[in-house]
């Protein structure tokens, strides 16, 4: 018997166990101290004045600088720079620090903080000394500066904490929050860039010296070094962006903005460059400044872009992506190394200078090529040739047309351009087109510009219109998947599920769009499908070694660039796996009906005896048919109870594990209808063979369509009519097959993983009533056999849970989209 409190104290503790359950009183039991110290640092903000603009007074007396008192590199950590600052510092602590705090307990995780902080500070700082001594012009312009934020003492909580991060994550923390911080200072090349990037340093000291004890070393996969790889050409597409959306950029790369952004300079700069008489920069600088906004903006980006692109095709294992990589970073190169010569004619301050400021840019696009050419033999997928050729037609073509546009087009508006250029002029200009603006500076030469409307769409937008197509295509060529099977490998993946049968889904894995993979002795098979780079597995493996034949799929997923997950798999699969170090979490229900002890007698079968005797008054029988065999006037009525199934939806039709009139066609499987004495279809039923030793020992219930005001009980009917007939014909069982969505509650403790799906399957019952047909299966008294989906890295969750939907919903159409959701939205 439970009982409630009532009055202010009952509500009280109410109120106190609900905050106590919530997820804010779970954080805060997990990480007090960093929740308090979120608390602190926004109040103090607060009471400052330093949560909006940057409160120069505050920043003076708190802020850590060479010429501020020592005991500011503590006091530094209460605030930051901006609003910005803020809520990324919050974010920064939130994540890492509560991890922190749950490796490492409230005051050691104070400690690295705090050491992180201090130590990074006085790094930094010395940093600053060394090169202002030094003559170092970037390093000169910091010293007297102030920075403040915990931001410094989070990166090097957030690097400490890596050592006790499995080796996956310890691998992605560092080199994304590294290659973040070193990117920032190099390119934004402010006081609190430096500190950040000196705090990380002393964050990898202090794991390095005291939590290094139990960290475990693993050689990194291949699919890890990939990714590794598209980080760091990524981070070298990232870095001049930084720069061009940095509103005072001083690092020491800064100035390599130039180089791909237009420069729009003042009008009063362009009437003094053409007044002392430079003719070549006069006419630049008018050109710059009559480029448009928008075309320039694009143009500018359309490097990082590229180098983003190829970074996603690096990820993927492509060789084309690697190949591109390099031409890329070699041609990088050589334009940043013809600025660097052409600025080191000017005088140098000093030794450290020359070494820093013209040494550092060039080595940057040489590291990245050193990179790629030490890591080449990681990129080993290459595309079909009929995709390559078709990228080449494709990118060729646009050239192509493009360039006649505007050299053709330009002859006829000649008159729109000034100077006016002859054909030849035009055919001159062209290949600058293709160029970013910022290339016409000093390195090209630009001998007129457009001034009508026509003139200037064909000046500014040539460029933007090739870059785009170029990018979609390579986009598109590394998202892709070329998986292909012959008829032969589809045979042979039906010969071994005769002989070795499989679980009660194995019949889907020779339906239409899965591929195949086998073992090198050929006695096993796993169907697969690619989906936006996940290889999502049908059921389990066929054949002889089904455990062992993961290991190996796992290994031709890596090589190939995909990510695998075994999808609707049962627990003997499930344990196999386990060893490997994935994870699974159960996404369905497989019910199965034994029919050697098989009786509709007792009160709990008084829905199927019901539905069988009314059927019987009615006239109505169970009949046995193959669809491809059965008559038209039989096959037209099953069509016609589809599509109006589906139009009564007014949703798209699932396909994955859920089989359409398509599937009807396939060899063994078997139809059972309800037909009145007047020939009239009321409800069908799909059946699937489940093999044994080439021997058929059972069957799964595929399709379901019963007629809008037919017989009520159709699917009772048909169901219990196929189990006593199979039955009598030696079949030891049904499954009527699993519910996506639903599941038996065997009272386990639940991931946060296995909710997300429990609230999915709620959240969609209304559409698509999963939960409605488990409860319907329930009147057939099966026996439940949960199936599982397991995958090897949790990262990959967001790409594996589009996978899937796409997987089942792959034809959706837009209006089908919006319409589902809105049902989602309204029923929930």
């Amino acid at each position: 018997m439970t009982t409630t409190s009532t009055g202010p104290s009952g509500e009280t503790s109410g109120m106190s166990t609900r905050l106590g359950d919530s997820k804010v009183g779970r954080l805060i039991r997990t990480a007090p101290l960093t929740c308090v110290f979120v608390i602190a640092f926004w109040t103090v903000g607060a009471l400052t004045g330093a949560l909006g603009e940057q409160n120069d007074e505050v920043l003076a007396r708190v802020g850590a600088g060479t010429d501020s008192p020592v005991w500011t590199a503590l006091s530094s950590a209460l605030w930051a720079m901006d609003l910005t600052g803020y809520v990324a510092t919050t974010v920064l602590l939130l994540v890492f620090g509560t991890l922190a705090e749950r490796e490492f307990g409230a005051l050691r995780t104070a400690a690295v903080f705090l050491g992180s902080h201090v130590l990074g500070v006085f790094l930094g700082l010395g940093v600053v000394l060394l090169g202002s001594d030094l003559q170092s012009t970037w390093l000169d312009s910091l010293r007297g500066a102030v920075a403040a934020g915990p931001s410094i003492g989070g990166v090097g909580l957030a690097l400490a904490l890596s050592f006790r991060l499995p080796p996956l994550w310890r691998r992605r923390v560092r080199l994304v929050t590294v290659l973040s911080v070193l990117v920032l200072t190099l390119y934004s090349g402010w006081l609190e860039d430096l500190l950040r990037l000196s705090g990380g340093v002393a964050g990898l000291l202090i794991g390095a010296v005291f939590l290094r004890a139990g960290a475990v070393r693993t050689p990194r996969t291949l699919a890890e070094n990939r990714v590794l790889v598209g980080l760091v050409v990524a981070a070298s597409a990232l870095g001049p962006v930084v720069t061009m959306l940095s509103p005072y950029p001083n690092g020491p790369l800064s100035w390599y903005s130039d180089v791909v952004a237009v420069a729009r300079p003042a009008a009063e700069d362009v009437t003094s460059a053409c007044a002392s008489g430079a003719a070549d920069l006069c006419r630049t600088m008018l050109i710059q400044l009559s480029y448009g906004r928008f075309p320039a903006l694009v143009m500018s980006l359309l490097p990082a872009l590229l180098l983003l692109v190829l970074a996603e095709g690096l990820r993927r294992g492509r060789r084309f992506a690697w190949w591109s990589a390099l031409t890329f970073s070699v041609g990088h190169a050589a334009v940043v190394g013809w600025f660097v010569a052409d600025a080191a004619r000017l005088p140098a301050a000093g030794a450290l200078e020359i070494a820093f400021s013209y040494g550092v840019p060039v080595l940057a696009p040489l590291a990245v090529t050193v990179v790629l050419l030490v890591t080449r033999r990681y990129f080993t997928v290459k595309l079909p040739r009929h995709a390559i050729t078709k990228f080449w037609q494709f990118t060729l073509g646009s050239i192509g047309v493009l360039s006649a546009l505007y050299v053709l087009g330009g002859s006829l508006v000649r008159n729109q351009f000034s100077p006016e250029p002859g054909f030849a002029g035009l055919l001159a200009d062209l290949p600058k087109r293709f160029l970013p603006p910022g290339y016409l500076l000093g390195l090209i030469s630009a001998e007129f510009r457009a001034d009508g409307f026509v003139g200037t769409l064909l000046f500014e937008y040539t460029g933007v219109v090739f870059w785009l197509i170029v990018l979609t295509g390579l986009l598109m060529a590394s998202w892709r998947a070329w998986p292909s099977t012959s008829a032969a490998e589809a045979a042979h993946a039906r010969d071994l599920m005769r002989r070795y049968g499989g679980s009660s889904l194995s019949y889907m894995t020779t339906w239409h769009g899965n591929q195949y993979w086998f073992t090198p002795d050929g006695e096993t098979v796993i169907a697969y499908r690619v989906v936006a780079t996940i290889a999502l597995t049908v059921g389990d493996p066929i054949g002889a070694e089904p455990a062992a034949a993961v290991r190996g799929f796992a290994a031709f997923c890596q090589e190939n660039g995909w990510t695998p997950c075994l999808y609707s798999i049962t627990e003997e699969t499930r344990d196999a796996v386990g060893p490997l170090g994935w994870s699974a979490v159960q996404v369905a229900e497989d019910t199965v009906v034994e029919l050697g002890t098989l009786s509709f007698t007792g009160k709990k079968w008084q829905d199927v005896r019901t539905a069988l005797n009314k059927a019987a008054k009615a006239g109505i029988t169970a009949e046995w048919c193959t669809y491809a065999d059965a008559p038209p006037a039989i096959t037209d009525q099953v069509r016609a109870i589809s599509a109006e199934w589906v139009a009564d939806k007014g949703l798209p039709e699932m396909g994955f594990t859920l089989g359409g009139l398509r599937e009807l066609t396939g060899d063994g499987v078997r139809c059972l209808l309800a037909i009145d004495a007047d020939r009239t279809v009321h409800g069908v039923t799909s059946w699937l063979p489940v093999y044994d030793n080439g021997e058929v020992v059972g069957y799964t219930l595929d399709f379901m369509r019963r007629r809008a005001g037919g017989f009520r009980g159709s699917m009772e009917f048909l169901i219990a009519s196929a189990a006593l007939e199979l039955k009598t014909g030696g079949i030891r069982f049904l499954s009527l097959s699993g519910a996506p969505l639903a599941r038996l509650d065997r009272g386990e403790p639940q991931r946060a993983l296995q909710r997300v799906l429990d609230m999915t399957g709620q959240v969609l019952e209304p559409v698509y009533g999963f939960r409605s047909l488990f409860a319907f299966k329930a009147k057939f008294q099966p026996s439940y056999r949960p199936m599982y989906m397991a995958y090897p890295d949790a990262a990959a969750l967001p790409r594996i849970a589009n996978a899937v939907g796409r997987a089942y919903l792959p034809q959706v159409k837009v209006q089908e989209g919006f319409r589902l959701a809105a049902k989602m939205i309204t029923r929930a």
